[in-house]
């Protein structure tokens, strides 16, 4: 049996804090669209609230050489 960890803050209106064990993450936006920023990149997701139908797009950060 798994255990997971999951912890989200609101800092303040449209701005949370994401805890889990993989990591931190930041997630800003309004119902039905939000960007969530974490170690590995930028993830852009667009939807209908209440219908379940969404969209997301990982946008990975390029290492440097």
């Amino acid at each position: 049996m798994a255990v997971r960890f999951f912890k989200r803050i609101k800092l303040f209106p449209g701005v949370t804090l994401n805890l889990s064990k993989r990591g931190v993450s930041v997630s800003t936006g309004i119902k039905g669209a939000h960007v969530t920023v974490n170690k590995k990149g930028v993830r852009e997701t667009v939807g209908i609230p209440g219908t379940g139908l969404f969209s997301t797009v990982m946008n990975p950060f390029k290492k440097r050489k």
